[in-house]
């Protein structure tokens, strides 16, 4: 079994303890004050993989020292800098969000993209919601859909997620964000024109797949060298027998 240590033991983490066996992972180490451990080299000393879903502002410095210890690292943490980590010497695979569904809503959502490009009629949008303790906003899995929309729609080049006071550009993307009550995380997007709208759209119903999705990274950097975004190397991923 693939040796797990997870730093952070909140929602996310107790989740992805419980779900490791089934994914042929068992949890070694848990770092997070709450149960008087801390970030070491000796607390993670039995771990292969370390997974983290702490707070963002540490994700950088959390990565510097597993990787420093010999271990990989897979962040699911957002809101830090994305480029800093990428420049860490180290194994460590990245996601704004680890769900499945997700990242297959990501290719439709590219796909889709490429088609309305070439129909300039068609609006865009997004909007998403989370529950009210999320930290950061837009949400990560938000930026990188209007990513997706902005390197595959020609006629946007801006992305606007704040309060839009008066009338919008026809370059800016507009994707707002929601916060209410305990909504795991929804995502739409629009495609708007005078005769009619097309929607896509991700529910998640619960964090079970971010947890999987968190489960099927470690076992894939397990195998790898280098930096990996879990998108990039999503085809990969569902490949492996896990």
């Amino acid at each position: 079994m693939l040796k797990i240590g997870l730093i952070g033991y909140g929602v996310m983490g107790k989740l992805i303890d419980s779900l490791s066996q089934q994914m042929g992972c068992e949890v070694v180490a848990k770092i997070d004050p709450r149960l008087g451990t801390d970030l070491s080299q000796e607390n993670l000393r039995d771990a292969q993989v370390v997974i983290d879903f702490a707070l963002g502002a540490s994700a950088v410095e959390n990565a510097q020292k597993v990787c420093s210890w010999g271990k990989k690292v897979v962040v699911g943490a957002t809101g830090f800098d994305l480029q800093a980590l990428q420049k860490i010497e180290g194994d460590i695979i990245y996601a704004s969000n680890f769900s499945v569904g997700v990242n297959l809503f990501m290719q439709i959502v590219q796909e889709a993209a490429r088609l309305f490009d070439k129909v300039s009629e068609y609006d865009v949008c997004g909007l998403e919601y989370h529950h009210n303790r999320k930290i950061d906003s837009p949400s990560g899995t938000a930026k990188s859909l209007a990513e997706i929309l902005l390197n595959n729609i020609s006629r946007k080049s801006k992305l606007v997620t704040g309060r839009v006071d008066g009338k919008i550009s026809p370059k800016e993307l507009h994707f707002a964000s929601v916060r209410c009550g305990d909504i795991p995380g929804t995502h739409l997007v629009s495609f708007d024109s005078a005769a009619d709208t097309l929607e896509l759209k991700h529910t998640a119903r619960n964090r079970e797949g971010f947890a999987l999705g968190a489960l099927r990274a470690a076992k894939f950097i397990s195998q790898k060298k280098g930096f990996y975004r879990f998108e990039d190397v999503f085809d990969e991923i569902l490949a492996l027998q896990i």
